[in-house]
């Protein structure tokens, strides 16, 4: 049965179709015959205490020249028969949260939420990693830039990053004795009102900074190793690093394995693990990349995994409804 896949993401204009994985999201849905709607950048609302939106008929093509076409946006209501993806890039901030809260208000009129509004609300992508402290490195997050220094002087080299950040923004590498630590904490926590996690150096990240895909709380065969290029740490794409596809390891497999069934039952549909040697470092729960490039190199189609669990939590959902 077609379906209403409703994307909240980033201005369409602007994504870089080789490697967008919510474009390889509506490609994947418009080939199954599902009407795609586009929600126009800040078109999230409330009607009389009613979701609304306003959005507009979508048409995609795997084409770099003119990738959509979108027909005059109007307001609809949220609810019973409507999929959102909700595919906003980080930060997590106030508009962000409203914008969460306001897909709450769809979910409860009918709405399969994707990811579920709650969990994205919960897991801030660098502590929901804590929550599986069994898989991180020594981690320490604090404002207290004493308790920061103490950590760094105890791993020897460790790396500082907000909880906010994205695409490797804001991250420092920091060894016990750095003459730049001093300013790089007051960067990071200002005069106190911020938390800072520091987690210990992991050498590994010059192999790369895997990207793990979880569909239902079930990994993808193989992973995006992110590996720094010339003399840069960060692994991250948007930093410079360059893409390798490998199989997951038992290690991988095992990490996925205690976070998976977790976000299966927390709603959270598609998540990004990242893993840097054997060690779990963030959750991704907003907008997790890597489709388009594993897709590509190992001849997969990830997104008909996803849509294959959509139809049948939305088949379930409104079956429930209807007795």
């Amino acid at each position: 049965m077609p379906l209403d896949i409703v994307v909240v993401m980033d201005p369409i204009e602007s994504i870089k179709i080789a490697k967008d994985s919510t474009f390889a999201m509506l490609l994947e849905a418009q080939r199954r015959s599902h009407r795609l709607w586009y929600v126009v950048p800040g078109g999230l609302g409330l009607r009389d205490g009613n979701a609304v939106a306003t959005m507009a008929r979508l048409a995609v093509r795997d084409d770099p020249d003119g990738w959509f076409e979108l027909q005059s946006p109007s307001q609809y209501e949220l609810g019973a028969g409507h999929v959102l993806l909700m595919r906003r890039d980080p930060p997590v901030d106030s508009e962000y949260v409203y914008d969460t809260q306001i897909l709450s208000l769809a979910q409860q009129a009918g709405a399969l939420v994707v990811n579920d509004p709650q969990g994205l609300r919960d897991y801030n992508e660098k502590l929901a990693a804590l929550l599986f402290p069994q898989c991180c490195p020594p981690t320490v997050v604090s404002r207290d830039t004493v308790a920061l220094k103490a950590f760094i002087a105890d791993q020897g080299e460790a790396v500082l990053k907000p909880l906010d950040g994205m695409g490797g923004r804001s991250i420092f590498r920091v060894a016990h004795g750095d003459p730049n630590t001093n300013v790089i904490l007051e960067t990071l926590v200002g005069d106190g009102p911020n938390l800072a996690m520091a987690q210990r150096y992991l050498p590994e990240i010059a192999t790369g900074d895997k990207r793990i895909l979880l569909v239902d709380g079930v990994p993808v065969d193989y992973c995006l190793a992110r590996i720094p290029q010339g003399d840069e740490f960060r692994g991250n794409l948007a930093a410079g690093g360059r893409g390798e596809g490998r199989p997951l390891s038992e290690r991988d497999r095992w990490i996925a394995a205690q976070v998976g069934p977790e976000m299966k039952r927390r709603g959270m549909l598609f998540v990004g693990l990242d893993v840097i040697g054997d060690y779990l470092t963030e959750v991704n729960v907003t907008s997790p990349t890597c489709i388009r490039e594993l897709d590509a190199q190992f001849g997969l189609n990830i997104s008909a995994g996803l849509f294959d669990a959509i139809e049948a939590r939305a088949a379930k959902a409104w079956a429930t409804a209807a007795t």
